[in-house]
């Protein structure tokens, strides 16, 4: 679907993409993360033909980057979309379909899909940021495409928003499409994606299923709320097989080694400290982004 090896865009002496190599796979959501200024949107302009790279190759649908016949599959929405603010949002999308060749019928529908056919005869200049990313994303699904590349959809959403594009990008995947969806908001990702790239300073840094990359920065932690605390941070860093100790409040949460939790339950019962909770918590996205991007 989507293969980059060795990509780069250089300006000048400013090197935005670095040696990217990165796989998307058809019919899989893949999040693209990385912090602002790190390579996402360029990348994303890349595969879309909007800017050359200076280095490297890459192509989509087996063809190279830019190439028209892929681009016509591909429906996207990188930065701000850009419509005529006179005009209505659905006036806006004809528009949009009569210059690609596409019929009125495949308005509706995209406004439909995208959350926004209540407003769509309202004028684009009157439209909140939320609802101007939603008009972009309905351009993109116009036309039916088999690829979407989807730069901050959510960005201007509410939660109840947020959740619908969450759904829309989901299944959107569910029935055959592939998606390659950027977002700081790495919950969103967390929710949707099948896999996910971690991009820093131009170079992608981490690619594969979350499970994967959450090896990579330590397994599971375990969290603990016992009396009293300090005493608690003191014993559990002293216990064989943990790797680390931290207390927040009257919260201590334990990197596991070989210790196990229902041993370091009993250790701590039976040295008389009061244990009122205990839990594994799984480490989010956001625990992986941070280690992966920490250099």
């Amino acid at each position: 679907m989507i293969e980059l090896s060795g990509l780069g865009k250089s300006y000048g002496d400013v090197h935005a993409v670095r040696e990217l190599n990165l796989s998307v796979h058809a019919g899989e959501v893949y999040g693209f993360l990385g912090r602002n200024g790190a390579g996402k949107t360029t990348t994303m302009r890349m595969l879309l033909g909007l800017i050359r790279p200076t280095s490297g190759s890459g192509s989509v649908f087996g063809k190279p980057l830019g190439d028209p016949a892929s681009v016509a599959r591909i429906g996207s929405l990188v930065e701000s979309p850009a419509f005529y603010p006179h005009l209505s949002g659905r006036d806006n999308l004809r528009l949009l379909a009569r210059y690609s060749g596409l019929g009125d019928s495949t308005v509706d529908s995209a406004l439909e899909l995208s959350g926004l056919i209540d407003r769509a005869g309202d004028r684009f200049t009157g439209y909140s940021l939320g609802m101007k990313q939603r008009l972009g994303v309905a351009a993109a699904l116009m036309g039916d495409p088999e690829l979407l590349i989807l730069d901050e959809p959510t960005n201007g959403l509410d939660p109840s928003g947020m959740r619908e594009m969450r759904d829309l990008v989901r299944n959107f995947a569910d029935n055959g499409g592939t998606v390659l969806l950027s977002s700081h908001l790495l919950g969103e990702v967390e929710h949707v994606a099948d896999r996910i790239g971690v991009i820093h300073s131009g170079r992608l840094v981490a690619e594969g299923a979350l499970a994967e990359i959450r090896a990579r920065v330590g397994g599971p932690r375990l969290v603990v709320r016992a009396e009293p605390g300090p005493a608690v941070e003191t014993a559990l860093r002293a216990r064989p097989g943990v790797l680390g100790v931290r207390r927040t409040g009257e919260l201590v949460e334990v990197e596991l080694g070989t210790a196990t939790a229902a041993a370091v339950n009993r250790d701590l019962v039976v040295e008389g400290f009061e244990v009122s909770e205990l839990r594994i918590e799984e480490r989010t996205l956001e625990d992986v982004f941070t280690g992966v991007t920490a250099a």
